[in-house]
């Protein structure tokens, strides 16, 4: 009977970006090869320019999976600060807040797993490592209004729709949030 793979994953932070910015953007190039023939807004140009844009803003983090030593997959985000305004919103739920301080809201960017290891847990690993390394009081993410399935996944991690949003050039996307720690 052969061994299982074993997952690893690894927490780093913006001072480690030059060191794992490679990996990132193969991954990023393999899982979005279809997505960045047809669109713009997921070129490599595009995706490095809102990694190193995020990577600069406050408590960026970023769990790193590898499987046996290959890497599979990663999830990143950073820390909102006082000064963040939330643009694009063009609906929001009945009381939903969006006051921020320098700890409430952590930034969740991206999620990604190669389409081979998809389906095995290791996405909600990847996120609740990275959920367990924050020290906000919640998290906020974007999910495209297309997906209703990646959106059903989110909702079954936690998460609860606060909005709609749309950036000039991006798709429409639902807006969810929920706790840091459940």
């Amino acid at each position: 009977m052969a061994a299982q793979p074993t997952l690893t994953v690894t927490y780093y932070t913006a001072g480690d970006l030059p060191e794992i910015e490679p990996v990132l953007l193969d991954l990023y190039d393999r899982i979005y090869a279809e997505e960045k023939a047809g669109d713009e807004f997921f070129t490599m140009e595009a995706f490095t320019g809102r990694l190193h844009r995020q990577a600069a803003a406050p408590r960026w983090g970023c769990a790193l999976g590898e499987v046996d030593g290959r890497p599979v997959g990663y999830a990143y985000g950073f820390a909102r600060t006082t000064d963040y305004r939330w643009g694009g919103l063009i609906e929001t739920e009945p009381g939903a807040d969006l006051t921020e301080t320098d700890t409430r809201t952590f930034a969740f960017c991206e999620i990604m797993v190669l389409p081979e290891f998809r389906g095995t847990g290791i996405a909600r690993t990847l996120h609740e490592e990275l959920m367990s390394r924050r020290p906000e009081e919640r998290s906020h993410l974007l999910v495209e209004e297309e997906h209703p399935r990646v959106r059903a996944l989110y909702e079954r991690w936690g998460y609860v729709r606060m909005g709609i949003v749309q950036h000039p050039g991006s798709p429409r996307y639902v807006s969810m949030l929920r706790p840091v720690a459940l």
